[in-house]
């Protein structure tokens, strides 16, 4: 059994270190869905090993996303900025509304969609991720009523 003493010796003596991502060194290369922006901050394609994915997330004002998932990822948002819908489910049937300070949670393989109701600013969320690499799976817009 290891002890919890050998796992701190084990990271002090290995290669370990803390990264500062800066919001100019974002990767915007990664997946996207029509109506945002992602740009991940924490990620292989950053040099960054590890067992989760982080980035920001945007809608522009009066915009929506489109509809989709992330596989076998659970998410976690944290509402910086502005007010958002959300809608999801089979039919896009449920519908909570999310402003700046509350969390989101997204179970895995949910169909969703972000809907931003302001004319005015864009909404900004932090995601992380179960992944180390997003995965997005955008489904055609028709796919609700």
């Amino acid at each position: 059994m290891v002890t919890v003493s050998k796992l701190i010796r084990d990271t002090m003596s290995s290669s370990a270190a803390i990264h500062i991502v800066h919001p100019h060194d974002f990767d915007p290369g990664t997946t996207q869905t029509p109506g945002s922006e992602r740009r991940a901050a924490i990620a292989p394609a950053l040099g960054i090993a590890s067992a989760i994915w982080g980035g920001v997330f945007e809608v522009a004002p009066g915009s929506r996303t489109g509809i989709h998932h992330h596989g076998e990822q659970e998410t976690i948002a944290y509402v910086l900025s502005g007010i958002c819908e959300i809608r999801w489910g089979a039919r896009g049937e449920s519908v909570a509304q999310a402003k700046a300070g509350d969390f989101i949670h997204v179970p895995a393989f949910l169909l969703h969609m972000e809907i931003n109701p302001s004319t005015l600013e864009p909404f900004r969320w932090v995601v992380v991720r179960s992944t180390a690499t997003p995965i997005v799976v955008n489904l055609p817009d028709d796919s609700w009523p």
